[in-house]
């Protein structure tokens, strides 16, 4: 087989200072890389959780998606949770809001979705 494992994911964010907040100073990636793409101009900055690397590139004029987790193309990041009730509290004392915890009928486990600051649908699934 070609394929080892996730090399990293891409997110478009429109400001950096909420990005930061979130991703960085809530969420706990640390910041690996920054690097300013003048052809592009933009910032790519390479944040790593674990083995998780997230490129997160700056583009405030960056047009609007559709993100609806029902919604054609990506349709969310899963990050894996011991106990999903500690991790949700967790995410309430940083002000991130999240949906009801619902039972996983297919994979098994519970599971809860909430957004960054773009919207982009983000999971805990234990």
């Amino acid at each position: 087989m070609f394929l080892a494992k996730q090399h990293h994911i891409a997110v478009i964010s429109s400001d950096y200072a909420k990005a930061k907040e979130f991703y960085i100073d809530k969420l706990g990636f640390r910041l690996v890389r920054e690097v300013y793409r003048p052809e592009q101009q933009d910032y790519l900055r390479m944040l790593q959780l674990g083995d998780t690397v997230l490129e997160l590139f700056i583009k405030p004029q960056a047009p609007e998606r559709v993100t609806n987790p029902e919604a054609k193309g990506l349709r969310h990041l899963a990050f894996r949770v011991e106990d999903i009730e500690p991790a949700v509290a967790w995410l309430h004392s940083l002000g991130i809001e999240t949906e009801p915890i619902r039972e996983d009928t297919c994979n098994g486990g519970r599971f809860t979705f909430f957004k960054d600051p773009d919207g982009l649908p983000l999971e805990l699934h234990e």
